[in-house]
């Protein structure tokens, strides 16, 4: 598998893969490295990226571009109810209050959320990454806006996985940017030197972001960053449509905006018109022939005219306009709160918060956290309450208390339950328990206050610092993570130490009854083995009683080691007496029925011994009718 970083813009899409050495943008199928962020929507099909951009005019009320910045925004939000003026195609509502797109598709008017919009685009941006790896492609890194909300994020994760992608990480423009200049940077100062500071500044499409970043060699850090979303390129496209529709309304007698597909041709000259001022002081002309009613229209503007025009300055050949930074240019009126989605992340009931017995009220700590995508959640609410314990005796009319403030976990949307008990057990549980959660108070303290430590005074400290505190948090966390691993490993233990309990019980059982495998035992052997087995069962049945009866906050009773010590002994004693293998039968020799060459009388002389010629003999007839090595029933 590979990774893929994908740069989705308001009107453009970038793929980029590591390849070579290096980082490459591939190509897509029209050879371009460049794919618009357009879907387009056909009575037969759907097109998407530069097949989607050339029927914006032709097809413009279901060709679907700039979704960039829906993300995340219900449809009753002032930012939308504003932009519907100015788009050519329709806004819907959808049933979960959020905003969607109507088009006709298949000859259906259907309404697609934005993530599904967006997923559309990233399928296709996947397609192209695939063509040009020759591999398939699940896991990418896609770049988004410094000033994204939580829900705008939440919307584009949700659509790469629409689109069958694993996002690793959602990645701040800002941020990809300043890696992209000092990832090969070779002249960057050292690590215990002053870093370089360089200001970046991204005017894009829909947005204008600024960011401050610290280079050192192989440490980028991100100082500030500053933001308008509201200012960007299509700003400058407004203005210059504006401008035209108000000259075209006077000198042609034409209602631009009452004609979508005019309106479309006027933003994509504006557009071209734009880039041209950037590079050109002179008289600009714009030419559309039948824009209208089959009326040519034309006109010419000057940069220079233009600014002044917007700044209410009078132009003159010396005029020099220096402008000052967009975000206070009264040229965009840009507001002092900038239109954002609603700011109420999520609601989280914290339940069982009661004042306390003295009438004060409970204090609740609250941890949130923001993952690698931007993405904010509660992992967890604290109750911080006194609690008096007092010790009564019935004999005495004495009263001893005393107070002590601890903090307690609670669990976000779900009810504490306490088992009820008595007597002893009730004192032994709740022993167990105050121990448990010590332990876990600890080590949860500890943790917080080493994460708070790290990303504040910790971010740059020597290396024995964070050995120290790693040491710290080792002291701690390992008793636990030992208990754990005991937890789970010994289970397993006193099933296989059954096991080889039961296997040894059932030859006993087997050797008592006379089975013919198992008669060449010997008794006292067997009962050596017979002894071994129930010392060992009486061993295994205590131990996993006391077990079961101790909590998981101190010290198990026994652990996986000794089990398995255990089953050794056992096994190393029992098992050469029940492997042992039967004696062997040696079979009767065959008498030689032929006789010497030669009077011999065995009778009259039994004493007489054979000679060593026929001892040869005898011994070779012994070799030749010897039976294999093997046991005989």
């Amino acid at each position: 598998m590979s990774v893929v970083g994908f740069d989705v813009g308001f009107l453009s899409c970038y793929v980029a893969v590591a390849r070579a050495g290096g980082i490459e943008t591939v190509a897509n199928e029209y050879s371009d490295r460049s794919t618009p962020a357009c879907v387009s929507f056909g009575p037969r099909n759907r097109s998407i990226g530069a097949a989607a951009k050339s029927q914006v005019v032709t097809n413009c009320k279901n060709t679907v571009q700039g979704f960039k910045r829906f993300h995340g925004r219900a449809f009753s939000d002032p930012f939308v109810q504003n932009l519907k003026s100015s788009l050519v195609y329709d806004l819907s509502q959808m049933p979960s209050g959020m905003t969607g797109i109507k088009v006709m598709y298949l000859e259906e008017e259907k309404v697609f959320s934005i993530e599904q919009i967006t997923a559309m685009l990233l399928s296709k941006l996947k397609e192209t990454a695939e063509s040009a790896l020759k591999k398939p492609v699940a896991d990418c890194v896609i770049s988004v806006p410094c000033f994204y909300t939580d829900a705008e994020r939440r919307s584009v994760i949700d659509a790469a996985q629409i689109a069958g992608l694993n996002c690793l990480r959602l990645m701040n423009e800002t941020t990809a940017v300043a890696l992209a200049y000092g990832i090969y940077k070779q002249d960057l100062p050292a690590p215990e030197e002053k870093p370089r500071t360089v200001v970046f500044v991204d005017i894009g499409h829909s947005g204008y972001q600024v960011s401050v970043c610290a280079f050192n060699k192989g440490k980028l850090k991100i100082l500030a960053t500053a933001f308008d979303p509201e200012m960007g390129g299509k700003d400058f496209d407004e203005r210059l449509v504006r401008h035209f529709c108000e000259e075209f309304a006077v000198k042609y007698k034409l209602d631009v905006k009452s004609k979508p597909r005019a309106l479309v041709r006027l933003y994509q000259e504006c557009e071209k018109l734009k880039k041209l001022m950037s590079a050109n002081s002179s008289d600009l002309p714009l030419n559309i022939e039948c824009f209208m009613n089959d009326i040519d229209v034309s006109g010419k503007l000057n940069r220079y005219v233009r600014c002044a025009d917007e700044l209410k300055l009078h132009p003159s050949p010396l005029l020099q306009i220096i402008r000052p930074s967009p975000i206070f240019d009264p040229y965009y009126n840009c507001p002092k709160e900038l239109p954002y989605p609603d700011p109420i992340i999520g609601q989280y009931i914290i339940q069982k918060v009661v004042p306390q017995a003295s009438g004060e009220s409970s204090k609740v700590k609250v941890k949130v956290r923001v993952n690698i995508h931007g993405i904010f959640s509660v992992s967890s609410a604290s109750l911080v309450e006194v609690q008096k314990s007092e010790e009564e005796e019935e004999s005495m009319d004495t009263e001893q208390s005393t107070e002590k403030e601890n903090e307690s976990k609670m669990q976000v949307d779900q009810d504490e339950q306490k088992t009820p008990g008595a007597g002893e057990q009730e004192n032994g549980e709740k022993k167990a328990g105050t121990e448990e959660m010590e332990d876990r108070d600890a080590l949860s303290l500890k943790l917080e206050d080493t994460e708070v430590w790290l990303y504040e005074d910790g971010e740059d400290q020597p290396k024995q610092v964070y050995i120290d505190k790693l040491m710290e948090l080792k002291r701690l966390g390992q008793p636990i993570q030992e208990r754990y691993t005991e937890f789970e490993e010994r289970p397993k233990a006193f099933d296989d130490l059954g096991r080889l309990l039961q296997q040894y019980m059932k030859i006993v059982e087997a050797y008592k009854t006379k089975e013919e495998q198992y008669e060449h035992l010997d008794e006292a052997e067997v009962q050596k083995v017979d002894r071994m087995v129930n010392d060992v069962m009486i061993w295994m049945n205590s131990k996993m009683n006391q077990q079961s009866k101790q909590s998981l906050a101190v010290e198990p009773v026994v652990k996986t080691m000794e089990i398995q010590a255990k089953a050794q002994e056992l096994f190393s004693t029992c098992n050469p007496v029940v492997t042992k293998p039967k004696p062997k039968v040696d079979l009767p020799k065959e008498e030689n029925p032929s006789e010497p060459n030669g009077p011999v009388n065995t009778q009259e002389n039994p004493e007489a011994q054979p000679s060593g010629t026929e001892q040869a003999a005898a011994n070779s007839a012994d070799a030749t009718e010897a039976k294999p090595d093997m046991d005989l029933d």
